[in-house]
């Protein structure tokens, strides 16, 4: 049977997709994902995927595999800065500490990031983006 929420993070449409038989994950090997956000600038044209986590979660292995699709797909845009991921300690800025693809970040730092006004590596494709995860996130964070 597909997997069902463990929270109450979904829409009415999403509850139903996972009770439906006829497209069950585990017995006939659909998978969803979705994208946490989709983040421009509608007047330089600069665009991001972004996925968030809270609580120190990891990303799943389905949905690494599906955000190395559309990181692939991407690439071929000049305006595209990247796939990257977002790690709460907690819930929120407000509440503990953060991570941009595995780097420490304040309030601040996030910010200029959403604002396209970090330095050029936190956007460079080929940077610790969710797309070349390793399997342990204890390899990934960076001081």
């Amino acid at each position: 049977m597909t997997k069902q929420r463990v929270d109450n993070h979904s829409t009415e449409f999403g509850l139903w997709l996972r009770v439906q038989p006829e497209i069950d994950s585990k017995k006939e090997g659909y998978v969803t994902s979705n994208v946490d956000y989709v983040w421009s600038d509608y007047r330089s044209g600069k665009w991001m995927l972004i996925e968030e986590k809270r609580y120190n979660s990891w990303p799943k292995p389905w949905q690494r595999k599906t955000f190395k699709l559309l990181h692939d797909v991407s690439q071929h845009d000049p305006n595209y800065k990247g796939f990257h991921l977002i790690i709460f300690e907690q819930t929120s800025p407000e509440d503990g500490k953060m991570w941009i693809d595995g780097r420490t970040v304040t309030k601040e730092d996030l910010f200029e990031f959403f604002r396209f006004e970090s330095k050029e590596f936190m956007y460079e494709i080929n940077h610790l983006d969710v797309v070349s995860l390793p399997k342990s996130k204890d390899a990934w964070y960076i001081p």
